[in-house]
């Protein structure tokens, strides 16, 4: 996997812009990778809502838990299915409209300065091994070109908006994933 860094775009996975997104504020940096989970509907995987959702395609009459998602936009960086497929919704020069109201380390609105990826996921379940495989070539990548996303400004959404999220929960294995990306192997050999 590789950046255009002068598209934002990664090279070797599939894109589908979405128009949920605007201008980074000027001189502004990418410094904070954020982590989500998401599901559409709750609880159930592959149902291509998510892609809907972020490209602002979702039927809401399609289930009673997308009424409440009426005029919402929302969008991110990336998703990774549980099939560890990779498919980039917006470019990483732009602001994705992922992390909502949100501070890291005394600066607010993330959304300015950082890039979102959503798991498909829940809070209470495990992730696949194939989406962590998928998470630390994407880590790298974005690190190779962003070089201010070091290992210490890798981040959960829980940890930028405590009380208002929750995700990607305790199910995400923070240890295995971070120790991969400093090229330590899992201890048990796979992820929880």
């Amino acid at each position: 996997m590789r950046v255009d860094t002068a598209s934002g775009w990664l090279d070797g996975v599939e894109h589908c812009p979405s128009a949920h997104f605007n201008a980074r504020p000027e001189g502004g940096d990418i410094s904070l990778l954020v982590i989500h989970n998401i599901s559409l509907p709750p609880g159930q995987f592959a149902t291509g809502c998510v892609r809907q959702f972020f490209t602002g395609s979702l039927d809401h009459s399609a289930h009673p838990y997308f009424e409440h998602l009426t005029g919402v936009r929302v969008s991110a960086h990336f998703l990774i299915e549980r099939c560890g497929r990779v498919t980039q919704f917006v470019s990483c020069l732009q602001r994705a409209w992922h992390a909502g109201q949100s501070l890291f380390q005394g600066r607010d609105n993330c959304n300015d300065f950082s890039i979102g990826i959503e798991l498909e996921g829940t809070d209470d379940q495990p992730f696949t091994e194939a989406q962590y495989d998928s998470l630390v070539a994407l880590t790298r990548a974005l690190q190779h070109a962003y070089p201010l996303i070091t290992d210490e400004r890798i981040t959960g959404h829980e940890h930028i908006a405590p009380g208002r999220k929750t995700d990607p929960g305790p199910c995400f294995d923070w240890s295995g994933y971070l120790g991969r990306l400093a090229g330590n192997a899992p201890t048990n050999g796979r992820y929880r």
